[in-house]
C-alpha cells in the first residue's frame, strides 16, 4: 500500500469523518518520549500532551510493555467475572491516592458520570435528601466532559447549543468565588460541589491561594461533598501528584482519567472512602470496558512511572522555570499579555481579542518552527507539554515561542 501524504491523509478524515474538530494541520505518525513526528518524518515538540494524557511521554516503555503483554494473555472478561489483574490494581490506586475503593471506568466523562450518580445516590440514601430533589453545584467555565448531562451545566455556548433538553440538577456559579459557594450551600438539597482545581480548558485559570481548602470547609460544614476533578490536573501535572495537594485538601469523590493510562490506553476512576462509594450496590452501575485486564496492568505501570521518575517534581521545577522565561517575552513582545499556570500546565494570553485567529495562527506559526501547541478560548495558548521534559528542552521550547512571537510583533 503506497504512503500517504499529510495533505492526503487530512482530505480523507475531512471526507469520511464527522466535523467535530478543528486539528492543527498535521498529520502525527510516530511519538517517543517529549517529541512527535508527522507523516513526512519532520520532529516537533508536544507542547499539549493529548490534553494531559501524556504526561509520562509518548510510548514509555514501561507502560508499552505491560500493554502488550496483558493483551496478550487476557484483554477483557467484563465485570461478569472476577479478572486476575482488577484486584491487584484497585489494591495499588487505592493506596496510592489515599482512598477506600476504586470504581473503575474508560473516560473522563464517564468518570464524571460516575461521580454524579454516586453523588446523587449518597445525597438521598445517607444525607437525606427528598427523591430527586438533590443539585450539584459547578462552576461557570467549566469542562469536565461532552455527555448531554456534563453539557447541560456548560457555559460555553458551542458545547451547549441544540442538544437540550436538559436535565435538572445543577447550579452554577462564579469559579473561584467562595462566597458565592457560601450562598448556594444555603440550599438544603445541595448534595456536592464539583470543581476543577484549575480550570484547564477555559485557559488555565488559576484560582486563589486558599480557594480550595475553604471551598471544602464549606462543603464539610453543610454536609456536601466535595468533588475534585482531576482528569487533567491531577497525575503529577501541576506539580503535585493532585493539584489538590498544593493546598492539603482530600476530596470527598476523586475523578481521575487521561494520565492514569500515559496516554497508552482509556483509563479513568472515581475514588472515595466506603462512607460514600458503598451506596453503589451490584447493578445499578457499570461498564463492559471498566475495570478490564490491560486497563489494570496499563495503569499500575503509569503510576509506577509518575512516582519513580519523580514526575511531580519535574513538573513543579520545570513549571516554574518555564513562567519565568515566558514572563520575560511578555515583558518584550507588546502582543503577549500574560502567561499563567501551575507546573507544566500554563497558558500564555496573546493580547488580542477572543475572536481575532492570532492565537490560532501563531500555533500554526509554532508548529512550522517544530513545537506543537493548542489554543483555548480564541486568544489563549495552553501549554502542556509531557512531564518527562528536562530543562535544556524546556528553554529551548521557550526560544521557539520567542522567534514565533516575533514574527507577529513585527
Amino acid at each position: 500500500m503506497e504512503k500517504l501524504s499529510s495533505e492526503q491523509l487530512m482530505q480523507m478524515e475531512d471526507k469520511y469523518g464527522a466535523h467535530n474538530y478543528h486539528p492543527l494541520p498535521v498529520v502525527l505518525a510516530r511519538g517517543e518520549g517529549v517529541h512527535v513526528w508527522d507523516v513526512e518524518g519532520k520532529k516537533y515538540y508536544d507542547f499539549l500532551s493529548a490534553y494531559s494524557a501524556v504526561n509520562q511521554g509518548h510510548c514509555h516503555p514501561k507502560i508499552v510493555n505491560a500493554l502488550v503483554d496483558q493483551s496478550k494473555t487476557l484483554a477483557l472478561t467484563s465485570r461478569a467475572f472476577y479478572n486476575d489483574s482488577l484486584g491487584p490494581y484497585e489494591k495499588f490506586a487505592t493506596e496510592f491516592f489515599g482512598f477506600d475503593k476504586l470504581l473503575p471506568m474508560n473516560t473522563g466523562a464517564e468518570a464524571v458520570e460516575t461521580a454524579i450518580k454516586l453523588c446523587r445516590k449518597w445525597a438521598y440514601e445517607v444525607k437525606g435528601v427528598e427523591k430527586n430533589k438533590a443539585k450539584i453545584v459547578v462552576c461557570e467555565k467549566n469542562f469536565h466532559g461532552r455527555t448531554t448531562t456534563i453539557v447541560s451545566f456548560s457555559s460555553d455556548s458551542g458545547s451547549k447549543e441544540n442538544f437540550g433538553p436538559f436535565p435538572d440538577g445543577f447550579e452554577a456559579i462564579p469559579y473561584n468565588d467562595l462566597d458565592a459557594l457560601e450562598k448556594a450551600m444555603d440550599d438544603p438539597n445541595i448534595a456536592g460541589f464539583m470543581v476543577e482545581p484549575i480550570q484547564g480548558e477555559a485557559g488555565v485559570f488559576v484560582p486563589d491561594d486558599g480557594y480550595l481548602k475553604a471551598a471544602y470547609e464549606i462543603c464539610k460544614k453543610n454536609n456536601a461533598l466535595f468533588i475534585a476533578d482531576e482528569v487533567q490536573t491531577g497525575i503529577a501535572r501541576t506539580g503535585k501528584l493532585l493539584a489538590c495537594d498544593h493546598e492539603g485538601v482530600k476530596p470527598d469523590v476523586l475523578i481521575l482519567g487521561k494520565a492514569m493510562s500515559g496516554g497508552a490506553y482509556p483509563v479513568s476512576a472515581v475514588l472515595a472512602n466506603d462512607d460514600i462509594m458503598m451506596v453503589i450496590k451490584p447493578g445499578q452501575h457499570g461498564s463492559t470496558f471498566g475495570g478490564n485486564p490491560v486497563a489494570g496492568k496499563v495503569a499500575i505501570a503509569a503510576l509506577e512511572v509518575v512516582r519513580d521518575e519523580k514526575l511531580a517534581q519535574n513538573a513543579q521545577e520545570l513549571g516554574e522555570l518555564f513562567r519565568a522565561e515566558v514572563q520575560k517575552l511578555v515583558d518584550k513582545y507588546n502582543i503577549l499579555k500574560l502567561v499563567r499556570g501551575k507546573g507544566l500546565l500554563n497558558a500564555l494570553v496573546v493580547n488580542d481579542s477572543p475572536e481575532s485567529k492570532t492565537a490560532w495562527n501563531m500555533c500554526v506559526k509554532l508548529k512550522d518552527n517544530g513545537m506543537l501547541a493548542k489554543p483555548t478560548h480564541g486568544n489563549i495558548i495552553r501549554f502542556a507539554p509531557p512531564l518527562v521534559m528536562n530543562k535544556e528542552q524546556i528553554l529551548d521550547c521557550v526560544s521557539i515561542i520567542d522567534k514565533t512571537v516575533a514574527e507577529f510583533e513585527k
